[in-house]
């Protein structure tokens, strides 16, 4: 069998696999955040944190909460990672220091999402702030997502109403009824297949065959690992991501890591379906997705198979930054699905890509990972879409967009249309200062288009939250550290105050009935309009940047 071939029969493995759990888990998380009963757990949460669970929030009060948790959790993030030194199970001697400016960059980083790592994790941070701190911020950031996703779902499904449910309420279930159990179930499995999961402080000293010692590190890594990938988080224990072999040990481990990355974001839109009652709505939705994906996925395995964009009789190249136990194919695919879902973990280096290989990466973050993008983020992010597809299509016919009963008045859209021009316009300025410094070019390691991808990567994995670098580049300086950090921090929240405007505007509206003009939203015809505006919007946008960037260098080439 071929590696091509095998390729393939991992890709069908895999769709197969999510397509199966499309229906139950949507379904499951749809009855979590529907129920009108709290688990007596979730009860003594609520006491803690002096919540009312039964107390409904208007979309300023709900914007207010997300921020004001986000923004303790940043400040406890922060300081622990400065005093670590002085905490239990901390590395004697860490081989990267902790400054005040890489702690920033990374609390924001884990509170945002993002998961960006400035440093090597196994000599960078202690064990107790990679459980405590890191692996924490996993769990509640990828909850929050989901929780301002459920609030503009209700925002769709709701009438004459300001209410879009409780912050508080979206949090805890998230954590409790969907990724705790998940992530318990999945650490089982990945220790069964080899991640570990000790307490050793570095202390394992082992005899080479050459003579030599090796230090070998160890850590609570099984427990991050599955929660790192189920949230679409991505940061690593180990700086090798999951092409360590303490992360990710054989191919079908590598197969259940891909999977975790990919299963909520993709049943989320059934969630949907059940929650604005219509099934359809939400498999055009899921088909949307799966369409850009797909096409995403089958480019991206081309280009490396085939050495398109980089030197084709160059033996070998396409193993490049590639981890031999998974092979260039497999590695296609989950580097395909980390950048398209925001989760940002890798098996092998995209540095190390074709250069069209790499374009992909780069625009499939671009897209706005909305295919099927981070947990909560792709589905309102696509929504979002849908919503200036149906104001595209008004214009066509030259009346009124509805959407879902709702029509998309100058309000919406330009709320609309706002969220989606914030992203592009942090990359773009970011990029554009970080070259027009020369300080800041110094940091890359590569010239010419090469190093203004790494560059353009940089600042496009940190605004759509993200993660995943394309190496080659210095970033844990001073500057670097805090513009990457203001890049995830405005690429979070801004976007999530205008998902959540939008859906407060859309809540306060009442139904409007379908007429012989209402653009059906359920069926293929529509799934393609959406599929169609979301890869044009995005390339008008990106296009000179990609052309300067990895497009030149695969013509030069």
């Amino acid at each position: 069998m071929t590696s091509t071939t095998a390729g393939i029969l991992f890709l069908a493995s895999l769709i197969i696999g999510l397509a199966a759990v499309h229906v139950p888990l949507g379904d499951y998380m749809y009855r979590a955040y529907a129920s009108a009963k709290d688990l007596r757990g979730e009860r003594f949460v609520y006491r803690l944190i002096g919540a009312d669970p039964k107390a409904e929030q208007t979309w300023g009060g709900y914007a207010r909460s997300v921020l004001a948790f986000s923004a303790v959790s940043l400040l406890f993030l922060f300081i622990s990672q400065l005093v670590q030194g002085k905490l239990p199970l901390h590395l004697n001697d860490p081989g990267t220091p902790m400054t005040p400016a890489l702690a920033w960059n990374t609390a924001v980083s884990f509170v945002t999402n993002t998961n960006w790592q400035a440093y090597s994790g196994e000599s960078t941070q202690g064990h107790l702030v990679q459980m405590a701190g890191l692996a924490v911020q996993n769990f509640v950031s990828a909850a929050v997502g989901m929780a301002v996703a459920m609030a503009f779902v209700r925002g769709l499904a709701r009438r004459n109403t300001g209410e879009l449910g409780n912050f508080w309420v979206d949090l805890v279930r998230g954590c409790i009824r969907i990724l705790l159990p998940l992530s318990i179930t999945g650490a089982i499995i990945l220790i069964t297949g080899g991640v570990i999961q000790n307490f050793a402080v570095h202390d394992q000293v082992v005899s080479t065959l050459v003579g030599g010692q090796q230090t070998i590190p160890g850590g609570p890594v099984a427990s991050q690992e599955v929660v790192k990938l189920l949230g679409t988080n991505g940061g690593g224990f180990f700086n090798a991501n999951s092409a360590h072999p303490f992360e990710n040990p054989t191919a079908w481990t590598n197969w259940v890591e891909i999977f975790l990355l990919a299963c909520i974001a993709f049943s989320l839109p059934r969630t949907f379906g059940r929650m604005v009652g219509s099934r359809k709505q939400g498999y055009a939705i899921a088909a949307a997705m799966s369409v850009i994906a797909l096409i995403s996925v089958s480019l991206i395995m081309w280009f490396q198979i085939g050495h398109h964009g980089t030197v084709p009789t160059a033996i070998g190249s396409s193993m490049e930054g590639v981890e031999q136990r998974f092979g260039v194919p497999d590695s296609a695919v989950f580097a395909d699905l980390t950048t398209l879902t925001s989760t940002g973990a890798v098996d092998s280096f995209h540095d190390s890509y074709t250069s069209l290989g790499g374009m992909l990466t780069l625009f499939n973050m671009q897209l706005g990972e909305v295919a099927p993008g981070g947990v909560g983020s792709g589905l309102y992010g696509m929504l979002i879409l849908a919503i200036i597809t149906v104001f595209v299509a008004g214009l066509m016919v030259g009346r009124t967009p509805e959407y879902l009963g709702k029509k998309i008045t100058p309000r919406e859209i330009k709320l609309a249309a706002t969220y989606f021009l914030i992203t592009p316009l942090i990359v773009l300025t970011g990029t554009a200062v970080a070259m027009a410094m020369p300080g800041q070019r110094a940091s890359m390691l590569n010239t010419g288009p090469h190093g203004l991808s790494e560059v353009l990567y940089a600042f496009t994995s940190a605004a759509n939250n993200n993660g995943s670098a394309f190496a080659g580049i210095g970033v844990n300086t001073v500057w670097y550290n805090t513009a990457l950090g203001l890049a995830m921090l405005f690429g979070r929240f801004l976007p999530i105050i205008f998902v959540l405007a939008l859906a407060g505007a859309l809540a306060k509206q009442g139904k409007t009935p379908d007429s012989a003009g209402t653009l059906p939203t359920h069926r293929p015809q529509f799934v393609g309009m959406v599929a169609g505006v979301t890869l044009i919007l995005v390339a008008l946008t990106f296009l000179p940047m990609l052309a300067l960037g990895p497009l030149a260098e695969g013509i030069h080439r």
